[in-house]
C-alpha cells in the first residue's frame, strides 16, 4: 500500500513540474516591432572644375591659385611650367595642379652692395655672388633683374632665421647700391643714406614680391638679421618703419606695447644687468624672436653683435650693441606681436 501511494505521489510531482515548465515555455511575449534604419545616401559635394592650363606659343602657364592662401599655400605659377620630357612617354596635365603645394620663396632678404653702381653690377653678375634684383642709384626707373626668381641666387651665405637655415634655398635677395659704412678712430660706424628714389624702388619691388609669394612679415629681413655676427647690411639707415607704415611690408612694434614694457625694462636693467640669469633671458628672447644665438649667460661678442643687428632694424637711433631699456622693451613688444607659430 505504501509503495502504491509513493508511486502515485511521485507521478503527481513529475506531472506538476512538467506542467510548470510548459507554462514557462508557452508564456506570451509581445513582439517589439523592429524598425530598420533607412540607408543614408551620401552626396558628394560638387567639385569645382580646375582652371585650365594656358598654352602660349607652346609654353604652358598656370596663373590661378586653387590652394588655401590662409596656410601660405599657392598653386599659381609666375612663369612657365617646367615639366619633364621622358623619352617615349607623354607627360599630361589632366590632374594638374595638386592643391598641396606652396612656393619655395618664403623669405625676402635685403642687402647693400657696399660698392658703386658699375662695380656692383660686375661683381653680382661675374663673380661667385649674386642676387635676384639690384636696385641702382642712378635716378632712373629701372631695376636690374640678375637671377630668375625660380632659381637660387648666392646672396645669403651662412644664415639662419627661426627654424630655417641656409636661406639661399628659400629666399629672394635684393641688393641695393650703397657704399655701406665708414669707421672712425673710436671704431664707431657711420652708414651712408639711401636716396628717396632707391627707397621707392625697393618698396615697390618688395611689395610686389611679398604679395605674389605671400611672404610673411616675419620673413622680410636684412642680411644682418640672418647673419648678425658677420654682416651689417642694409644697416640702420634703411627705413624699415617707412616700409611698414606706407607699404604694409615687414615687421614693426606697436608703440603702446613698447611703452607698457619700458618701465619694467628700466627696473630690470638697473637691478640685474650683469646677472647671468638676466643675460640668459635676453639671449633667449633674441633667439625666440628669430636670431641664431646660442645663450651663454654672458655679454659675449656674439650677443653684442646680435643686439647691434636688432638695433639696426628696430632701433636705428642707437646701434651700439648694448642692451638698454628701450631696446629691451622693443624686443618684448615684438615677441608679443609676432610669436613663433
Amino acid at each position: 500500500m505504501r509503495k502504491t501511494l509513493y508511486i502515485i505521489g511521485l507521478s503527481t510531482f513529475v506531472f506538476s513540474c512538467t506542467s510548470q515548465q510548459n507554462v514557462k515555455k508557452n508564456t506570451y511575449k509581445p513582439k517589439t516591432p523592429i524598425t530598420q534604419a533607412k540607408p543614408t545616401v551620401q552626396t558628394k559635394p560638387p567639385v569645382a572644375p580646375k582652371p585650365k592650363v594656358v598654352s602660349d606659343h607652346g609654353v604652358e602657364f598656370f596663373t590661378t591659385n586653387i590652394a588655401d592662401p590662409t596656410k601660405n599655400d599657392n598653386t599659381a605659377s609666375y612663369g612657365s611650367i617646367v615639366s619633364a620630357k621622358p623619352g617615349g612617354y607623354k607627360v599630361v596635365k589632366t590632374y594638374f595642379p595638386a592643391v598641396a603645394q606652396n612656393f619655395r620663396q618664403r623669405y625676402l632678404i635685403l642687402h647693400y652692395t657696399a660698392l658703386a653702381d658699375d662695380k656692383s653690377i660686375s661683381v653680382l653678375t661675374q663673380q661667385a655672388v649674386s642676387a635676384h634684383y639690384l636696385v641702382n642709384n642712378t635716378g632712373d626707373n629701372e631695376i636690374y633683374q640678375l637671377v630668375d626668381e625660380n632659381k637660387r641666387a648666392y646672396h645669403a651665405g651662412i644664415s639662419a632665421w627661426r627654424n630655417d637655415k641656409n636661406l639661399n634655398d628659400n629666399s629672394i635677395g635684393i641688393e641695393i647700391v650703397n657704399t655701406g659704412y665708414t669707421t672712425d678712430s673710436t671704431g664707431k660706424r657711420t652708414f651712408a643714406p639711401f636716396s628717396d628714389e632707391q627707397v621707392k624702388k625697393v618698396a615697390a619691388l618688395v611689395k610686389d614680391i611679398v604679395t605674389r609669394y605671400q611672404i610673411q612679415p616675419t620673413n622680410v629681413l636684412g642680411h644682418s638679421d640672418i647673419a648678425p655676427t658677420r654682416k651689417q647690411d642694409p644697416g640702420p639707415m634703411f627705413p624699415w618703419k617707412k616700409l611698414y607704415d606706407e607699404y604694409q611690408v615687414g615687421m614693426w612694434y606697436d608703440e603702446a606695447a613698447k611703452q607698457t614694457y619700458l618701465e619694467p625694462a628700466q627696473a630690470d636693467l638697473a637691478a640685474k644687468y650683469n646677472e647671468s640669469s638676466f643675460i640668459f633671458l635676453i639671449q633667449t628672447s633674441l633667439q625666440k624672436f628669430g636670431y641664431a644665438l646660442d645663450p651663454s649667460g654672458q655679454w659675449d661678442d656674439a650677443t653684442k653683435k646680435t643686439i647691434e643687428a636688432f638695433q639696426y632694424h628696430f632701433r636705428p637711433q642707437n646701434y651700439d650693441g648694448i642692451m638698454d631699456a628701450e631696446t629691451w622693451a622693443i624686443l618684448q613688444a615684438l615677441n608679443q606681436k609676432y610669436p613663433v607659430k
